[in-house]
């Protein structure tokens, strides 16, 4: 069971090292990315002309958005490369037992 607070967004054998995919909290669709075994969240949508960022490319920590290549870092959400000037919502995420869950945003 999820911690208050916390919703259940997919589970860990969804995405292996260096992947990532869009998933649902709430009315909010945000980007789940596994680094290097570690899950983070990040808003969806590319805040230059609000791309998708799960149709980019992920290197590392950084996904590339598709439209315009604004560049965003998946653990905090900031900017990375223009031409987006400001970064996306970072979220709070935590494994519980073999589900993993998506709560506030970072503060």
């Amino acid at each position: 069971m999820a911690e208050p607070g916390f919703e259940k967004v997919a589970e860990t054998g969804d995405l292996a090292p260096g992947q990532m995919k869009s998933v649902t909290l709430g009315d909010e669709e945000l980007l789940l990315v596994n680094v290097d075994g570690t899950f983070c969240a990040i808003g969806n949508s590319c805040t230059h002309r609000g791309g998708a960022l799960s149709d980019g490319d992920l290197d590392g920590e950084e996904v590339e958005c598709p439209l315009h290549g604004a560049t965003f870092n998946v653990v905090t959400g900031e900017v990375v490369g223009p031409p987006a000037q400001e970064g996306v919502q970072a979220y709070e995420v935590r494994i519980s037992g073999n589900d993993v869950v998506v709560g506030p945003v970072k503060g």
